[in-house]
C-alpha cells in the first residue's frame, strides 16, 4: 500500500483542530492500515518527524430514506501526534 493509499484525507472538525496547538493531527486513513504505516505515510508525505499515532475504527451510522434502512461504511481514523517543532503547513491555514 503507498503512503497516498494509506492517507486517505484529512478529518477537518471542530474538535480535531482544536488539537492543532498540541500537534495532533487527525486522518481518515484505509480500514487495513497498521500504525506503523500510517506513521511511515505522515512522514513520507509531509516530510515531519511523528511521535505517537492513535487510531480507532468508526462504525457507519444506520440511515434512512424514506421507508428503506441503509447504513454508511465504517472508517478508521487516526490521531497523528506529531514531535515538538514540527508542523503540517497544510492544516495553517485552517485554524
Amino acid at each position: 500500500m503507498t503512503a497516498r493509499e494509506v492517507i486517505v484525507r484529512p478529518l477537518v472538525t471542530e474538535k480535531s483542530m482544536g488539537g492543532l496547538r498540541e500537534g495532533r493531527y487527525t486522518f481518515v486513513v484505509d480500514l487495513r492500515a497498521n500504525k506503523v504505516q500510517i506513521r511511515q505515510a505522515v512522514e513520507e508525505i509531509w516530510r515531519v518527524r511523528v511521535a505517537a499515532v492513535n487510531t480507532m475504527r468508526m462504525h457507519g451510522k444506520t440511515r434512512r430514506v424514506g421507508r428503506s434502512v441503509g447504513r454508511r461504511p465504517d472508517w478508521k481514523k487516526a490521531i497523528v501526534t506529531l514531535r515538538p517543532g514540527e508542523q503540517i503547513g497544510f492544516f495553517e491555514g485552517l485554524m
